[in-house]
């Protein structure tokens, strides 16, 4: 079975373009949403993203939108505990795959790393 897990030096989900997610107001309070909007960067990148070498430099104290845990996603999209698994790596693969293409080294390292 295959078991999510976060890939370093991947960086995907810190594409933050809010054209590319329209639906922020859906699952992100308003003081997140303001939070979220002020870490885009012009080209579409969180700001907080070390774009050599891929890593977060807020990792330790990054917002709770940015965490993959049960609590945030029961909150935030209304995922049930044993959906968590299936429903990160169903969002990792969509995003890898907008950001990076299906199959770009990105893809195949987190499909290596979780088993897909």
């Amino acid at each position: 079975m295959a078991t999510w897990q976060c890939i370093k030096h991947c960086g995907a989900c810190c594409h933050l373009d809010p054209a590319d997610r329209p639906e922020l107001g859906e699952y992100l309070l308003p003081d997140e949403l303001e939070l979220y909007l002020s870490m885009v960067g012009e080209d579409g990148w969180c700001v907080n993203l070390d774009q050599k070498t891929r890593e977060c430099r807020i990792y330790a104290n990054r917002p709770r939108f940015c965490r993959v845990e049960v609590e945030v996603f029961g909150d935030m999209y209304g995922i049930e505990p044993e959906e968590l698994n299936d429903f990160a790596i169903d969002c990792c693969r969509q995003q890898i795959e907008a950001v990076y293409g299906d199959r770009s080294l990105e893809m195949l390292r987190f499909d290596s790393t979780v088993g897909v």
